[in-house]
């Protein structure tokens, strides 16, 4: 999503979507093949203060990433395994030295106003969100997006890159050339924009698209302001869809005839990051204890309220290289007071936990890891602060806060935006010659099997001695009526792509 600083990685430059072909909610049993028409009424969260038009600006609303993904088309999306598809990109491939990669457009593209897409629209595009956002979302600099002549578009990296495939996944949306005013917006998309008023709007399926067809008649897309208010409105047969509703929406509609609950497993990942480059949480024991210390199952149904699975440490856990076979990390009271007692570790006074409320459960989770540290004997005082406060003052400097991230970008991808010793996001302050050197010779590899073996060998790094308290997985809950059907199922943000959703 332009999105904020998490949300940017977790879309793909981070995110994490899907393609709903691969994933989806099939709705009742009974509601026979697929039928066209119909409205598709969808509730989303945002904030009047917070609303955009711009899609390559910052889309901190739910509602305006909806929109906007419905309406433009990015290069590419994530799925499930490989972890890109196709979308207004149809083939990518890099060169022999992994460095400048070149992207296939759609044949027969348009805009909505059935003017041609050409690679000068994409490249106008990339370069404006480059300028916009920075390599954080656009990771090519400007001068280094080209086009290749009719229907290809290159991208150009200083050093080996095998992730810029999934680095361009759902922010790059493609618009006009020149255009900078997004009132009326000119997308490529599965639907165009018919109207917005305050952050509701209605859009229209595009016969055009280059994709199958859409069969929605339309979408109408309305903004909520709390999880409360959202919830209440699917219960009360007022939307079709309650977008990322949450569990508290999912316990209250299990079990009603007209309503079903649309479970994403594994959708967010939710921990704690412990500076390792100085400070109290720089002795990797200390680290060990503080993971060996939590009950990690105690958490995922005291947090989630049982909607989610335990983690072991690691980023990246949809990942189809993530390595299941490390030994999952459990709870050892005994250990972790041995290893506390080894590094020498003040126990005497107490460490602030920082936290914020910005994934569902992420707060709760800080009070139940203070309780719980505090019987291996390590005072935890929690300190709440606002999201914007948290990214001001804390992030990336403290020595002690939590953290989430969505959980199917790639293990390689964590790695080289969050821990290697280069990245300007660096949670943890973790310098590592070796696993340095593993991340990259991941995103130099020129195949399958060298990027797997780069892969195991940085996630046991990580697993062993990195700056993270991984424990958990969040669900992500959706709550529909029964009359939809071909829901997105897989974590993150898929459930933005309703462009194969059909009502019965």
């Amino acid at each position: 999503m332009g999105l904020n600083r998490r949300q940017l990685l977790r879309s793909g430059v981070g995110v994490s979507a899907v393609l709903l072909a691969a994933a989806c909610s099939s709705g009742t049993e009974s509601a026979g093949p697929p039928r066209p028409g119909g409205t598709l009424r969808v509730g989303a969260l945002g904030t009047p203060a917070r609303i955009e038009r711009d899609p390559h600006a910052n889309l901190s609303n739910d509602s305006d990433f909806l929109i906007a993904s419905l309406v433009y088309d990015p290069l590419t999306i994530p799925a499930a395994s490989p972890t890109v598809a196709a979308r207004l990109a149809t083939a990518w491939e890099p060169d022999a030295e992994g460095r400048r990669w070149r992207f296939t457009l759609a044949e027969g593209a348009t805009f909505h106003d059935g003017s041609p897409v050409t690679s000068e629209d994409v490249v106008w595009s990339l370069r404006r969100l480059r300028e916009k956002a920075g390599p954080s979302k656009m990771p090519a600099a400007v001068e280094d997006i080209t086009s290749d002549g009719p229907g290809h578009i290159v991208l150009t990296m200083p050093e080996a890159n095998s992730q810029i495939p999934l680095l361009v996944r759902l922010m790059s949306f493609t618009v006009k050339k020149d255009t900078t005013d997004f009132t009326q917006p000119i997308g490529t998309g599965p639907f165009r924009l018919e109207s917005f008023d305050g952050g509701t709007a209605r859009l229209a399926r595009n016969d055009r698209w280059h994709g199958t067809p859409a069969l929605l008649d339309a979408i109408e897309v309305t903004m909520f302001d709390s999880v409360t208010a959202l919830g209440n409105a699917v219960l009360g047969n007022q939307i079709d869809l309650a977008s990322n509703v949450g569990a508290i929406a999912g316990r209250s509609a299990a079990g009603r005839g007209d309503l079903q609950v649309v479970r994403r497993p594994n959708d967010t990942l939710v921990g704690v990051a412990m500076r390792t480059a100085d400070g109290p949480f720089a002795d990797p024991r200390v680290r060990t204890a503080v993971r060996l210390g939590v009950d990690r199952g105690a958490l995922v149904d005291q947090v989630h309220s049982g909607y989610g699975s335990i983690a072991n440490d690691i980023l990246g856990t949809a990942d189809p290289l993530y390595d299941a076979t490390i030994t999952q990390r459990g709870r050892d009271i005994d250990r972790a007071q041995t290893l506390l007692r080894e590094a020498g570790l003040d126990t005497g006074r107490s460490y602030r936990l920082v936290t914020k409320a910005e994934a569902p459960g992420e707060v709760e989770s800080a009070q139940v890891i203070a309780t719980q540290l505090a019987e291996i004997g390590l005072r935890v005082e929690v300190v709440t602060q606002e999201p914007n406060t948290f990214y001001d003052q804390t992030w990336l400097s403290a020595p002690l806060y939590t953290i989430s991230w969505g959980t199917n970008d790639s293990t390689l991808f964590f790695a080289n935006n969050l821990m290697s010793s280069g990245s300007n996001r660096n949670e943890t302050a973790f310098h590592d010659a070796a696993f340095d050197a593993a991340t990259a010779k991941a995103l130099a590899a020129r195949n399958v099997d060298e990027q797997a073996a780069a892969s195991r060998e940085l996630q046991r790094i990580q697993y062993e001695r990195g700056g993270y308290l991984a424990w958990g997985m969040a669900d992500g809950i959706d709550v529909a009526t029964t009359r939809v059907h071909e829901l997105p199922t897989l974590g993150g943000f898929a459930r933005v792509q309703l462009e194969r959703a059909w009502l019965s």
